[in-house]
């Protein structure tokens, strides 16, 4: 669907999972294939390459996805987790070898059907929502099948999910995301998303599609925008990026940025 297109090209989901200098632990990105790339991000792996001291805990910073992850050892265990409103930081253990998909946003419910309102700020197993691929993913994924050769097999299942689907998406919510990336996220979702929905209409389609309301995205957006800035320390002192995307001082800047991150910005961006 090239209606799509808008949201690959304007929005780039970043997930600053893991330290560049913990050389212990592994983190990749591989770009899906042209078919999809507009329902992909990306697909990830996340491991070790030994044995930790302690358990890791992996925070994952809101960016307004959906990601479908599983244990490459046990492809068993797989999951789900849907759009959160702010950071989510759990331990996963010593050793660890998990494999996700990103899905841009509203990609989710596009391909499955599924209301992304009941997966928001929550992870739960994939079989309680998906039991197919679900299933699928515990027959055909194997431990022994290398990061790159996983990704060639997922790439095809999805490819196969968008050729059988007939999907329609409603140009008023298309024109609603487009408003919100090319503002990055800076606008009220009251005045400014003059598209031809309701408030009401506005509400419930966003809730379908993204699982949270315009205007809880919009944050999220404008979130994503300062991390994909790369400003350093230094330079938020400086240049105070955070008063282009509508913060009125510091204090509420470093708030609302620990609400997504879980550390203030001198933390992240050191």
């Amino acid at each position: 669907m090239n209606e799509l297109k808008i949201i690959r090209e304007y929005f780039k989901p970043i997930q600053p999972t893991v330290s560049v200098n913990n050389r212990d632990i592994n983190y990749l990105e591989i770009q899906p294939n042209k078919e999809i790339e507009n329902f992909v991000y990306c697909f990830w792996q996340l491991k070790t390459s030994k044995t930790l001291k302690k358990d890791y805990n992996y925070r994952v910073v809101s960016d307004g996805c959906i990601d479908i992850f599983f244990d490459h050892k046990q492809p068993s265990e797989n999951f789900v987790m849907g759009f959160c409103r702010k950071y989510v930081q759990f331990p996963i253990g010593k050793e660890f070898d998990y494999i996700g998909i990103r899905f841009l946003p509203s990609a989710f419910p596009c391909l499955f059907g599924v209301n992304a309102k009941k997966l928001s700020n929550q992870c739960q197993e994939l079989k309680k929502i998906l039991p197919n691929f679900s299933e699928w993913i515990n027959s055909e994924i194997k431990p022994v099948d290398s990061f790159e050769s996983i990704t060639k097999i997922l790439n095809e299942k999805i490819i196969g999910f968008l050729k059988n689907e007939n999907m329609h998406y409603d140009n008023r919510f298309l024109n609603s995301l487009n408003l919100i990336f090319l503002k990055n996220g800076c606008l009220s979702t009251e005045k400014d998303l003059n598209t031809g929905l309701g408030p009401r209409q506005l509400r419930r389609i966003f809730n379908f599609y993204i699982g949270t309301t315009a205007k809880s995205f919009s944050n999220v957006v404008r979130f994503q925008h300062i991390l994909s800035a790369k400003p350093s320390k230094q330079s938020l002192k400086e240049n105070k990026l955070y008063y282009d995307v509508g913060f009125f001082d510091q204090a509420h800047f470093i708030k609302n940025f620990k609400t997504f991150y879980g550390v203030t910005p001198s933390e992240a961006f050191r």
